[in-house]
């Protein structure tokens, strides 16, 4: 069964089946109509359990004037602890492996991810320390096992890879579970990694393997500049869907070498249409910096660091020579893919990095005119994959197909906003998108939110959960109206 196919099942049962009946799909309804039961698994079925994350949970919802807003976030907000997370160690330090939820394996990307919003919290909490040391103790490991892959098993020596990927022409090694070359699967761990120093203090987990993996990360990207061909990554699979497979014998359609780095893949999974994706090449110019700076404050390696800055501002340059494309008559904007012959796309996905992320992600300032206008024409019908229907409107992608709306497109898009009409109008969406099921969703069809894809997606509710957060610090207002 194809990866799609195996999603679209996943679509249809609930978090709670998918645990073993641990809390039920949908609560009856209270007298106003809406929900009032708890989604979240009884206290002794939770993974990972943090004081601190609990008594945010409570500070924040206590101040929620919006019952069924504040429902949502309760489920979400912790769902990534409560169901993803599983704790060990490993070669005798802390282990964190992350799922993604339905899929038993571990994403580079989602597992940054989904962690991200607690981070604020690791100075009060003991327990939330150890899961950040296990997890960056994790990522590196998973990188010193092949730094192309994107997905990751919990044995490193497993060689039972993802059903779909078992018969993918590509070097598959122990401990892979899929081998999709994404740039972003080296950067998220590069920014959860700074994330937790600079939220901590801690350098604990910046010892010699991780020091190797982000030599290994550094390396990497130099061999995709792909100066002097190809260099040692290919990728083919048999399907019969075109975004499984890159072209031209698994290396990708060709592009000029002029100093981005080449991607075979899309943070969406999906095979880029040009390999040298803007969004991904814009987040690695920013870890490469942040990798700069980690190294000479926490190793005293300038040499690295100088490496790493070198990397960065080539990079830097060739998006500011070759990204800009002609967007309408308020200016240019920047494109999603190029080739370096000229040819450029525009289109966003729901997936971050993205063109609206690049803000999110610290790439760019978000008051920043091109960013402001790239953002406005991603949410337009300039996007083949904008979508507007009766229910919301939102980005999604190739990956779902058509009509098919991302909630974690209309999170980043109140994320990135400083319109609290704006924001309110997300709010609106995301409370009439989740098919009573009090989960962020993959997708959803643009007229039906009741026809949507994984109901067990923690990146998605933790999205969310930050939004939240980020509200209440930020516009409480808009949580009390």
């Amino acid at each position: 069964m194809h990866r799609r196919d195996l999603l679209k099942r996943a679509g249809l049962l609930a978090a709670g089946s998918l645990l073993g009946g641990a809390w039920p799909r949908r609560t009856p309804a209270g007298a106003s109509g809406l929900p009032r039961i708890s989604q979240r698994p009884p206290p002794g079925k939770r993974l990972f359990t943090s004081t601190a994350v609990e008594r945010q949970l409570a500070r924040t919802t206590a101040r929620m004037s919006d019952p069924e807003l504040a429902w949502l976030f309760g489920n979400c907000y912790p769902n990534t602890l409560d169901t993803t997370v599983h704790m060990g160690t490993l070669d005798g330090r802390p282990d964190s492996f992350i799922v993604t939820g339905d899929i038993d394996a571990m994403w580079l990307r989602d597992s940054a991810a989904q962690v991200w919003p607690y981070l604020p919290l690791v100075r009060e909490d003991p327990a939330l320390r150890r899961l950040y040391r296990g997890l960056i103790h994790r990522q590196a490991r998973c990188i010193a096992i092949d730094p192309y892959a994107n997905a990751f098993l919990a044995d490193p020596r497993s060689r039972a890879a993802l059903s779909w990927a078992l018969h993918d022409d590509t070097e598959m090694r122990p401990g892979v579970a899929e081998r999709k070359w994404e740039i972003d699967s080296l950067c998220w761990p590069i920014r959860l990694a700074h994330g937790y120093w600079r939220a901590s203090g801690d350098t604990e987990p910046f010892d010699d393997d991780w020091r190797a993996a982000m030599h290994r990360v550094l390396a990497t990207f130099r061999v995709q500049q792909r100066k002097e061909g190809h260099g040692p990554y290919r990728f083919q699979r048999l399907s019969e869907n075109a975004a499984e497979n890159p072209p031209l014998g698994g290396y990708g359609n060709p592009a000029r070498p002029v100093g981005l780095i080449h991607s075979m893949f899309r943070p969406s999974d999906d095979a880029c249409l040009y390999p040298l994706s803007i969004p991904s090449n814009f987040f690695a110019v920013t870890s490469l910096q942040q990798l700069a700076t980690m190294s000479e404050a926490i190793h005293d390696d300038r040499r690295f660091a100088a490496d790493c800055r070198a990397l960065a501002d080539e990079v830097a340059q060739a998006l500011q020579r070759h990204a800009p494309m002609h967007g309408d008559a308020h200016g240019d904007v920047w494109a999603y893919e190029v080739d370096g012959f000229g040819n450029q796309l525009f289109m966003d996905d729901a997936n971050a990095p993205s063109l609206s992320s690049l803000a999110y992600l610290g790439t760019c300032d978000r008051r920043d005119a091109r960013y402001r206008r790239t953002r406005a024409l991603a949410w337009s019908d300039r996007n083949p994959y904008f979508f507007a229907g009766r229910a919301a409107q939102g980005i999604g992608g190739p990956h779902q197909g058509l009509r098919m709306i991302w909630p974690m497109s209309i999170t980043m898009r109140a994320l990135t906003s400083d319109s609290d009409a704006e924001i309110a109008q997300c709010l609106r969406w995301l409370k009439a998108t989740h098919a009573g099921t009090g989960f962020m969703h993959e997708a959803f069809d643009q007229d039906d939110p009741m026809k949507y894809t994984r109901s067990w997606f923690a990146w998605a509710n933790s999205l969310f959960g930050e939004l939240i957060i980020t509200l209440a610090a930020q516009r409480p207002h808009l949580l009390t109206a």
